[in-house]
């Protein structure tokens, strides 16, 4: 009898920890009360039913990627089914286009544009109905953010604002090119989880937590550190 009939079905979300927001998304997956861990080599792949990508430096996280083989082993674990959420520089990273540039995963089907809106100044934050994430108006904090000028016929658009595309989601991969890590709105960590066949829990089905602070993740990088 085949051995793969006694794998256990993945049941943990992880956040990629080389470089970026990494503590503020464990922050939102610990809310949710999910299993989470760190992935920082390729054994941390693991049992991932799926993967999320932090904003930061996609050209440094790239490089990371390669210098810690990590690259290959990724897309290994996507095709036997784990999910991957990239955020803003994570975004970057997943597409299959760059304008410009060359592109490293190439996971969705859309073409997107560093640094859309400008330089570190020019970040901003907006709000915005999400239909398929919540019906309840989702922050957005925008920081150095790309824009996704096209996508896919296979592709689903999930949030569009003015002649760019803020949100989208093919059938294993979600992208956003804001960060709601840095919100108290927990909407779209759930909306992944329940993509990738996880179960969060059920008191923390309303957007925002009242108690929440942008420095609440702050307890997770001091025991990391």
């Amino acid at each position: 009898m085949s051995l793969h009939l006694f794998r256990h079905k993945p049941d943990l979300m992880g956040v990629l920890d080389l470089q970026g927001g990494v503590h503020e998304h464990l922050e939102h997956l610990e809310r949710l009360g999910l299993p989470y861990k760190r992935v920082k080599q390729a054994e941390d792949f693991t049992n991932l039913a799926g993967l999320i990508i932090p904003g930061g430096e996609s050209t440094c996280l790239a490089r990371l990627l390669n210098i810690f083989e990590l690259k290959d082993v990724m897309l290994q674990h996507h095709r036997r089914g784990m999910k991957i959420w990239g955020t803003c520089a994570g975004a970057i990273l997943l597409a299959d286009k760059v304008l410009g540039e060359k592109a490293c995963l190439g996971l969705i089907d859309m073409e997107i544009e560093r640094n859309g809106f400008g330089s570190q100044l020019d970040s901003f934050k907006s709000e915005a109905v999400i239909n398929a994430v919540s019906n309840d108006p989702i922050p957005l904090t925008f920081i150095r953010a790309p824009k996704i000028i096209r996508v896919g016929k296979d592709v689903h658009v999930l949030l569009q604002i003015d002649d760019y595309i803020a949100a989208a989601e093919s059938d294993s991969i979600l992208v956003t090119v804001f960060h709601p890590e840095l919100t108290g709105c927990l909407a779209l960590h759930r909306y992944f989880a329940l993509k990738c066949g996880l179960n969060p829990a059920a008191e923390n089905r309303s957007a925002v937590h009242k108690n929440w602070e942008n420095s609440s993740w702050m307890q997770l990088a001091r025991i990391a550190s």
